[in-house]
């Protein structure tokens, strides 16, 4: 049976990843056949890496979260070689002028996962989900064929997290929306929907039936010793991996502009969807000297393809009410193809550029991707005009509760005054809910807006006090779904200050920003009794966005609402560590690092024991000092505070047991 299992992978491993067969399909399957009868003769002997548990697992009753042994972090953007430019001027800044190489990979349209392995077998697949923790979902991972159950080296890493982003061909994905449509189905909008969606079916029969691949891009958690990142690539591809066949090393940025422009020039000859190219620095050293944003690793940069463009006719617009009561013109479009998605409505963002534009009711006009996401109207066709075309303004109430509609002096956004709104209810609902917020994934808009109009629900607080039968009563619910609903709602009451900050919805706080109050406050009652100078003064926040968290939280209701959200359970992860070199001690940061961003340098602090604030006082215990630094540097020595610099910082932490 071990023999049968090793030979029956390793034709997998030539089939699918070296498209190399050296068997027949009928004598592949002849082996799976006896390998089948020897389990169901020997049933304690099957094991869970055996290539016959790959499709046939009962379906699932919902997903388990599970928390990624590294972060997988976002990429930030770029769009033009002058960009790409900037970006390598900072990353050669940074590592003072020294030669660097970079590998270019394609950036694949499809569902990013983390794949673990112990001793060398495939234990965990999980879906990326916010990048801090996605979703368990092992059983239909293991029904993908170019995923390798077990390692093909010997004295594999234990435990070893690979990153990989799960696909559909073209070919595949028509494949699948004929067969949709022959049972009465909606169609998938693109590949990387299908994609995502398939790996999200409860039943991995469904799964299997879709014919998923994928292209490993890198290590996640890892004891490897490893210095580049194309050694990682050849490791992997080692191990049984499949790795993109196109991607490079490159010595210039001058050699990665012209690969993405070659790529670009023939990206609809691939067999797959890509929508640019993932630019990485080579060097590990250099990318921990690099480091990473809250966000983004600083060493790595998706360079996108041009935005590609199509002309349809606008068949309406439509103003939408946001959570904050912003009213948004929305053009209604003909149905068109653009990057692959079809496209039915776009933004106009405001009154200001739909004028700008001149976009008008019954105008042809030419669309595209945003960044190949986001559907904008770049112009109308003028020339197109037949006379019949009318102009559209912006409407004196609310579409959605009949409220003035008011847009103040200076602002761009018109909005509606009723804070009680039905439409900005439900959109702080769905942004509560959301996935960087409390990331109750079973509520989405549809169930949002049956249980507001069935008065189940208020107000986010609401939410918690759901029970099974009258969920269960709901359209198209019943007792299983309520019960995933539930399962959901209760997972959302273990959270982050972070996130609930950002779950709140107050204005011009986004992640980031609740990162830092987070950060600095620690709790959410120390941020709700913060004075307007103490929130200004938090490096990275300013006086316009410590204005709206102050009276955010001068509101009444806004108050009720936490509280009652802490008496409903909600609760957030307390401080990881309350010992070592810098407990009890305050330490507040000023200038550019070089090691480190600020954030890095702010959790070092929070890591081991230390506690981290905004503005130098009598409460400073230690300011660290970098290039640069601001007033905090002054007012430290008029105190008597005693500074270091960054490298004395990292002995520190090196002397407590640290590592930086």
């Amino acid at each position: 049976m071990a023999k049968l299992r090793q030979a029956i992978e390793q034709h997998n491993y030539r089939y699918y990843i070296l498209d190399a067969p050296e068997i027949t399909d009928a004598e592949f399957d002849e082996l799976t056949r006896e390998l089948r009868d020897l389990e169901a003769q020997y049933p304690d002997l099957v094991t869970p890496d055996s290539p016959t548990q790959r499709v046939g697992i009962a379906p699932a009753e919902a997903f388990v979260p599970v928390r990624h042994r590294r972060a997988m972090l976002s990429l930030d953007n770029v769009f033009s070689d002058e960009e790409l430019q900037a970006w390598g001027a900072r990353v050669e800044r940074t590592l003072g002028g020294r030669e660097v190489d970079f590998v270019c990979e394609l950036k694949i349209d499809g569902a990013a996962v983390s794949l673990t392995y112990e001793d060398g077998r495939f234990v965990r697949g999980a879906t990326r989900g916010d990048g801090e923790q996605g979703e368990d979902v092992t059983a239909n991972l293991r029904t993908i064929k170019s995923i390798p159950l077990r390692l093909q080296v010997p004295r594999p890493p234990a435990p070893l997290e690979v990153r990989g982003e799960v696909h559909l061909s073209r070919a595949a994905f028509e494949s699948i929306n004929a067969e949709r449509e022959a049972a009465h189905q909606p169609r998938f909008a693109n590949p990387r929907n299908a994609a995502a969606g398939s790996l999200r079916q409860l039943d991995p029969r469904i799964t299997a039936s879709r014919p998923l691949d994928i292209f490993v891009y890198g290590l996640g958690a890892a004891a490897l010793r490893l210095h580049r990142h194309d050694e990682a690539l050849a490791w992997l591809r080692q191990a049984g991996f499949k790795i993109n066949p196109e991607t490079v090393v490159v010595h210039s940025l001058r050699d990665v502009a012209g690969r993405a422009a070659a790529w670009a020039a023939r990206r609809h000859e691939l067999p797959y969807e890509v929508d640019g190219v993932v630019v990485k620095v080579n060097d590990y050293g250099q990318q921990a000297e690099l480091g990473t944003t809250s966000h983004a690793p600083r060493w790595a940069v998706a360079y996108k393809f041009p935005a590609e463009q199509a002309t349809t006719v606008v068949r309406g617009i439509e103003v939408y009410v946001g959570r904050t009561g912003a009213l948004t013109p929305v053009a209604a479009l003909e149905p068109v193809r653009v990057s692959g998605v079809t496209v039915t409505s776009a933004t106009l963002h405001n009154e200001d550029e739909v004028r700008r534009k001149d976009v008008r009711i019954g105008d042809t006009v030419v669309v595209q991707r945003a960044g190949e996401v986001i559907p904008e109207i770049v112009r109308p066709l003028v020339d197109r005009r037949t006379g019949a075309e009318r102009q559209w303004t912006m409407p004196d109430r609310c579409p959605a509760c009949g409220s003035t509609v008011v847009r103040p002096e200076g602002e761009v956004v018109a909005r509606c005054v009723n804070a009680s709104c039905p439409a900005q209810v439900l959109g702080r609902l769905i942004h509560f809910c959301s996935r960087g917020a409390m990331n109750i994934d079973r509520l989405g808009p549809k169930l949002l807006m049956q249980l507001l109009a069935q008065r189940l629900i208020a107000g986010p607080d609401d939410l918690y006090k759901l029970s099974k039968d009258p969920l269960a009563a709901l359209e198209r619910m019943g007792e299983r779904s309520a019960q995933n609903v539930l399962n959901s709602i209760d997972g959302g009451r273990r959270t982050t200050l972070a996130r609930l900050l950002y779950a709140l919805g107050i204005r011009h706080v986004g992640g980031h920003i609740a990162e830092l109050l987070a950060a600095r406050f620690g709790s959410i009652e120390a941020i709700m009794a913060a004075p307007f100078g103490e929130v200004r003064d938090v490096e990275g926040v300013g006086p316009v966005i410590a204005e709206s968290v102050h009276l955010f939280f001068q509101q009444p209701p806004n108050v009720r609402l936490v509280r009652n959200l802490l008496a409903r359970g909600v609760r957030m992860a307390a401080p990881q560590m309350t010992t070592g070199v810098l407990a009890g001690r305050q330490v507040v940061i000023t200038g550019t690092l070089e090691k480190f961003s600020r954030i890095q340098a702010e959790q070092l602090v929070r890591d081991h024991g230390g506690t981290v604030g905004g503005s130098v006082s009598k409460k400073t215990d230690l300011l660290v000092v970098g290039s640069d630094p601001g007033s905090k540097l002054e007012r430290a020595e008029k105190l008597k505070v005693k500074t270091i610099t960054e490298a004395e910082f990292v002995e520190l932490l090196h002397a407590g047991g640290a590592q930086p």
